[in-house]
């Protein structure tokens, strides 16, 4: 799983343990394991096909005993599932993003279900149309491009409908389509030359163990065996993953036809209407039951500890914090029919107009689940430091040996060993340096002259743009290798602070101060964390040994058809569902999706860009207090809690998120979903690692996909708007 602003993991670089064919889990699910089940052992040492097999998760795997050597790894049936593929997890996640801020990597999704489609094509299918042997490294190219060719929807749920609402765009997406493929151009390519750039300093230098990758190559090795269960089992996990899938898209489509029953339970609504009065505050404040598939299979994914920190989030703001800001004065609703439905209240808007004087409860929490999030990623960052500090201080004197006018102060701070490690990969397989260096000079050209004639922006400020990106490559790889947390969110409001403080030096504000702080901003972020994503899948290949230069191909590939698809996918939703990008329509509430992280990015666009802080002085006091409080309880949990208890310490992260998305019935189905598997777990841990995670996957995938071809009957005029408004509040349809 991959989330703009939470992963599923937070673990450090000390050995973890993980299902002897499967996945890797957090401390509690470990704990019940192990209480049952003696095959889940340390990842340095653990056994798969044979009882004697020891497997070093620091160099590659051996060969799988009794398989066939693979003479082919980038082959045209590989790259072609892994975009479809890709495209599946870019759809989904564009639709899921836009409604929560929540995206989902496809390495898992693309590693299971390639398998299954590629499998019994090679079986049984005739060398032209894709027969012959597949093997563990051509589903890692396959999900290789699955990851790349899906990689690019960030863009497309925050930064670039944040551009429309702040006015930089056009009001019809569809006259812009340039715009937005060059943008996901810009963005696609500098996180591949990067990631080529940093494999070989923080996968075979620094060594850092990238849990999820790592999770992945166990799983396409466990999908490979040879003999016994094991073909039984791949099949099993197959059709688990499709299953979920078929059904999530399934219920997605139907539901919107009557979401009042099928999809969303507003059981409070349904006691006011019954005569029950006062409960319609819980309405009110978003408290509803929703059968989101995907969220459900993300507490499967996520563990209790981010799920319960997200739920908890949800408790602190909507039912604690917010009622409370209302109460006395601080914060506003809107009444939706005072004359039908006498307190009935909406709390959702983001009207700036009134963003200092009457603000809603919405803006006001925005800004406190805002610095909650920058303080504790900034914490968490400090609090790795020292490794930190050791691999930057590598890499600039690794890069100052190559220059003549500095080798030789490089030199001296550098050891034989550090400067010298062998790959383990042919040289016939590596990436040339000239071409991943010069395609860094040909991205920054590029840039450039995108960003100077689309947009205005001087070649300097670009230039900057991706200085930061690659500090914030070298950052967002540090973390993710070492905790599999990747911090692109917070990159991305780093980034817009930092422009924000240049435009406000240079007197800059307004429209021309907003242009420079988006586009500077979706430079950086997108790119670090393109390349954060493409070196997890060369930690993959690593471990598979696998082709880098095969993989480097993949994911050329897989980026090109992203900036397509993703641009493609972002104009179908903007077509039918005008609000994504019409900001009065957004501020009216009448809007299918939430756009939280579109919300995040317009406030600390208009906040750095104004010379009014447009923040409410309850509010700015309140996030202040919030994020001290995280520093604070980040800076505690590595000094003085053990770290086998870390796993009870709330995810902040996720507990910001919370008050950035008024909606609770996310995080109410991620909190069943967590229980449920922590239950499933303790009862049936064989099956739990079975089945658990291709569960997940295809949930999650599958709901996307669903809202995809929602999306298309609307536009088509046979959406769910021509169905049954039952149960909804208002009596006006609610899907």
């Amino acid at each position: 799983m991959a989330a703009e602003t939470i992963e599923a993991h937070d673990s450090t670089t000390a050995p973890v343990k993980v299902p002897a064919l499967g996945h890797l889990v957090d401390d509690e699910k470990r704990a019940s394991i192990n209480e049952k089940d003696d095959t889940y052992v340390d990842i340095d040492k653990a056994p798969l096909e044979e009882e004697d097999e020891v497997l070093d998760t620091f160099t590659p795997f051996p060969p799988i005993k009794g398989a066939p050597e693979e003479e082919r790894q980038l082959t045209f049936r590989a790259l072609l599932v892994g975009v479809l593929l890709g495209a599946v997890v870019s759809a989904s996640n564009i639709y899921l993003g836009l409604k929560t801020s929540w995206t989902f990597g496809a390495s898992l999704f693309g590693s299971i279900l390639g398998f299954a489609i590629l499998k019994p094509i090679s079986k049984y299918g005739p060398a032209y149309l894709g027969g012959g042997y597949f093997g563990p490294k051509e589903n890692t190219i396959s999900q290789t491009a699955a990851t790349a060719a899906g990689g690019l929807g960030i863009l497309f749920i925050g930064p670039i409908p944040a551009m429309y609402h702040l006015g930089l765009l056009s009001k019809n997406p569809e006259e812009d389509i340039g715009k937005l493929i060059t943008f996901g151009l810009c963005t696609a390519y500098y996180g591949l030359f990067f990631a080529i750039a940093l494999r070989k300093f923080y996968i075979l230098k620094l060594k850092l163990i990238f849990p999820s990758p790592t999770a992945v190559a166990y799983t396409i090795r466990a999908l490979h065996a040879v003999g016994g269960d094991a073909a039984v089992n791949a099949k099993k996990k197959s059709i688990c993953l499709a299953a979920a899938f078929g059904g999530a898209m399934l219920l997605r489509i139907v539901s919107v036809y009557a979401p009042g029953i099928l999809w969303d339970h507003h059981v409070f609504w349904w006691l006011y209407t019954w005569g029950w009065q006062g409960i319609i505050a819980a309405e009110n404040w978003g408290w509803v039951f929703e059968y989101t598939p995907a969220f459900l299979g993300a507490g499967i994914l996520s563990g209790l500890n981010a799920s319960l920190s997200f739920f908890g989030g949800s408790v602190l703001a909507w039912a604690i914090i917010g009622p409370v800001t209302v109460k006395y004065g601080a914060t506003f609703g809107i009444p939706v029919d005072e004359e039908r439905f006498p307190g009935y209240i909406s709390y959702g808007s983001l009207a700036a107009s009134k963003a200092l004087t009457e603000p809603s409860p919405r803006y006001w929490n925005l800004w406190v689940g805002v610095m909650l999030m920058l303080c504790a990623s900034f914490a968490e960052v400090a609090m790795n430091g020292p490794i930190l500090y050791r691999g930057l201080k590598r890499a600039f004197f690794e890069t100052a040996e190559k220059i003549p006018a500095t080798r030789s102060y490089a030199e001296k701070h550098l050891t034989t060993a550090e400067r010298e490690i062998e790959d383990p990969a042919p040289q016939s397989e590596q990436v040339p340096t000239w071409l991943w260096s010069g395609g860094v000079l040909l991205s920054i050209a590029v840039s450039m002259i995108v960003l100077a004639l689309q947009y205005h922006v001087s070649p300097g400020l670009t230039l900057l743009a991706v200085i930061l990106a690659f500090i914030f490559s070298f950052i967002a790889a540090q973390s993710s290798g070492a905790t599999d947390i990747n911090p692109v969110s917070t990159c991305g409001k780093s980034s817009q602070l930092v422009f924000g403080g240049i435009t406000q030096g240079q007197g800059i504000f307004d429209a021309p101060a907003l242009n420079i702080n988006m586009t500077g901003g979706i430079i950086a972020a997108g790119a670090a964390s393109a390349s954060v994503d493409m070196l997890g899948d060369l930690r993959t290949g690593f471990l598979l040994a696998a082709s880098p230069y095969a993989q480097f191909i993949a994911q050329a590939v897989g980026a090109l058809a992203s900036v397509f698809l993703c641009a493609g996918l972002f104009l179908l939703f903007g077509k039918a569902y005008p609000c994504i990008t019409d900001p009065v329509l957004f501020a009216a509430g009448d809007c299918a999706f939430q756009l939280p992280s579109v919300a995040a990015w317009t406030a600390i666009a208009n906040a750095v860009s104004k010379t009014q802080f447009p923040v409410p002085n309850s509010a700015a006091i309140t996030a202040l207090t919030f994020g001290l409080a995280s520093i604070v309880i980040v800076v505690v949990k590595y000094h003085w809690i053990p770290e086998k208890y870390h796993g009870y310490v709330p995810n902040l992260n996720a507990v910001g998120l919370a008050f950035t998305l008024p909606q609770t019935h996310y995080s109410t189905a991620m909190a069943v979903g967590a229980i449920a598997s922590a239950i499933w777990l303790k009862k049936s841990p064989k099956t739990w690692e079975m089945y658990a995670y291709s569960l997940a996957a295809g949930l999650s995938a599958g709901e996307g996909i669903g809202g995809v071809f929602n999306a298309i009957f609307t536009v088509a005029g046979i959406g769910g708007d021509k169905g049954s408004a039952v149960g909804c509040p208002g009596f006006e349809y609610c899907g």
